[in-house]
């Protein structure tokens, strides 16, 4: 019987990476330690990104947080005015929990504010494990919670706001979702989910598939698991594992996208599944050779700016500032088959 992983192609892109990767030899995170771990994820993602394109305004903020002070970076699309009210994107990058900040995910939320032609606050949430689980929850609510109150100082529309991250971030995109719906708003447009962590649990059949050989290791997401949970056991709380809440009906639309190389596949496959059994609008995407974190690395793999641009289109439809090319009925009628049929 075929594989999963032999039935599919890894893109020859991705393969050139992950055999330049494998001859150098990196130290594994889980051997280097939380600091030194942030500063090699700091370092490696240059090489692979594209150039950064201009943006109409770049702006530091402060805000007050449930920790202390939480830094937000404002991005306006170029072209923009500092007068125009914008759609936005609170955006949260991706790292584990535990690496990662506002300057490794510069280039791809320039790159989403012009292509979306919105606003994107990214937000510098705490890290594990000096600040374990649900500080970063806990910002990220707060962060979302202050922008939506803010729409008149930032010139965005309240109406047209959307949550959005990469693995971890997408973890905590789908958690600020479900926790602003359970507490009546404020309401969002949309959610932008990218390869997202759904399950801590880390028990789907891909972490076993994918645990060696394709970049995001079985070790690496064990030791990210274990940094930011304390206790694995609080896998099992809903804002540490969105697939694992009891209701997820009533939730702003998805736009869910996986890659097929990913120990996170089936996880991110699965919370697409639930969200459209739960009667949620879901536009869900398989880059099916691609690596986990391939967003970040439009440098390298052409796949990335695909992605970057199917993002910013679903943005888009869901601010009404682009139509759909897709029929709203045979969107359903689609997401309904892939639903049924395990696409």
């Amino acid at each position: 019987m075929t594989s999963p992983a032999e039935a599919k192609r890894l893109d020859p892109q991705a393969k050139r990476l992950l055999d330049r990767i494998h001859a150098a030899n990196p130290i594994p995170y889980s051997r280097l330690g939380a600091v030194a771990a942030r500063e090699l994820y700091k370092v490696s993602r240059g090489p692979l990104a594209p150039p950064a394109p201009e943006v109409a305004a770049v702006e530091d903020l402060d805000l007050p947080g449930p920790g202390g002070t939480l830094r937000v970076r404002h991005y306006r699309p170029h072209g923009s005015t500092a007068s125009e009210t914008l759609p936005a994107l609170v955006f949260f990058h991706g790292g584990g929990f535990v690496i990662g900040d506002l300057d490794t995910h510069d280039v791809v939320c320039r790159l989403l504010a012009n292509a979306s032609r919105a606003a994107v606050l990214a937000v510098d949430y705490r890290l594990a494990p000096e600040h374990p689980f649900p500080a970063a929850v806990d910002d990220a609510v707060a962060a979302t919670r202050w922008i939506a109150a803010s729409t008149w100082a930032l010139r965005i529309d309240p109406a047209r706001i959307a949550v959005g991250g990469d693995s971890a971030g997408g973890n905590l995109a789908a958690v600020v979702a479900i926790a602003l719906r359970d507490a009546g708003g404020p309401p969002l447009a949309l959610q932008v989910l990218i390869y997202p962590a759904t399950d801590l649990s880390a028990g789907h059949a891909s972490h076993l598939t994918y645990a060696e050989g394709h970049l995001l290791t079985r070790d690496s997401v064990l030791w990210f698991h274990g940094n930011y949970l304390g206790d694995l056991a609080r896998a099992e709380d809903w804002r540490a594992s969105p697939l694992r809440a009891t209701d997820l009906g009533g939730l702003p639309p998805a736009y869910i996208v996986t890659a097929g190389f990913d120990p996170l596949l089936d996880e991110g496959e699965a919370y697409a599944e639930r969200l459209i059994a739960s009667g949620v609008r879901v536009t869900y995407e398989c880059f099916t050779g691609q690596i986990h974190g391939f967003l970040l690395m439009g440098g390298v793999l052409a796949a990335a700016n695909h992605a970057v641009a199917r993002a910013a289109l679903v943005m888009r439809i869901a601010f009404g500032t682009a139509r759909s090319p897709i029929p709203e009925e045979r969107a359903h009628r689609d997401a309904d088959r892939a639903a049924a049929e395990g696409e």
